[in-house]
């Protein structure tokens, strides 16, 4: 089963943001998506969370199109985690988080440890009587990624799950972003599909299984960290000189601006 994107595009206006997307996200797998600025990225995220709905070409969840679905049952095996959240209510930490499970009727019991389980898991659980809004940037952004593991913490008799981070590592420091992309790792091989926007080369390529690369709307190469991840592929791309070499252990590519 899988979240399948078929020549979609997007216009605002007299500007094409997108154009012919095709690619699939299986139920067990972590994609990056990876692109300079202004490459549709963003635009492509705020079309998969249905935050831009006239788009053009067609998107399947679980070979139905998503315009058919209930936006309750998406919520049960989709989360999406934004760049960044607006919340300014005084809510604690765990209150943030419980928001996860609104689309859910499991009970209180159940709910409460999932969100205490999702909150280790986002190494947030020191801070679950805290005031969401006394938090630190990166912090937020843990509290956030804390909810929308929540969201699809069990299995759901609806499909597999899926879960679409926008720059999840911004605002992390350096342990807390291979934390984060580590646990997107854990969570394919429990049969969730991750879909990730990254702007850092060296973590996509250490923890993608495949990469998607954008540009001015435009797919211009997809596939295994290896085909795509070449200097040719960089330097074209970001408009920079790269040297592309393998890790010296886990033999995945570094990309070094020369």
């Amino acid at each position: 089963m899988s979240l399948s994107i078929n020549n979609v595009g997007l216009r605002i206006g007299q500007r094409q943001l997108l154009s012919g997307i095709n690619f699939d996200l299986a139920c067990n797998e972590v994609v990056a998506v990876l692109g300079p600025n202004g490459a549709g990225k963003s635009t492509l995220f705020k079309v998969l969370s249905a935050e831009h709905r006239h788009y053009s070409g067609d998107i399947e969840l679980h070979g139905r199109n998503l315009r058919q679905w209930k936006g309750s049952d998406v919520a049960k095996i989709m989360s999406v985690l934004p760049q960044s959240s607006t919340l300014a209510f005084p809510f604690s930490v765990s209150e943030v988080v419980n928001l996860g499970r609104l689309p859910h009727s499991s009970g209180r019991i159940i709910d409460r440890q999932i969100v205490q389980q999702a909150m280790v898991q986002a190494d947030i659980a020191h801070l679950a009587m805290m005031l969401y809004t006394s938090l630190s940037g990166g912090e937020k952004q843990r509290v956030q990624l804390a909810r929308v593991l929540a969201q699809i913490w069990q299995p759901n008799e609806l499909g597999d799950r899926f879960l679409l981070l926008d720059e999840p590592t911004s605002a992390l420091d350096l342990s807390h972003q291979h934390q984060t992309l580590k646990l997107a790792r854990n969570l394919a091989k429990q049969g969730v599909g991750v879909l990730a926007i990254l702007h850092d080369l060296n973590l996509a390529a250490q923890y993608a299984d495949r990469i998607i690369l954008l540009s001015q709307g435009l797919c211009v190469a997809q596939g295994s960290v290896e085909n795509v991840i070449t200097s040719q592929q960089i330097e074209s791309l970001y408009g920079i000189k790269v040297t592309v070499i393998p890790h010296p252990e886990q033999h995945y590519p570094m990309v070094i601006a020369c």
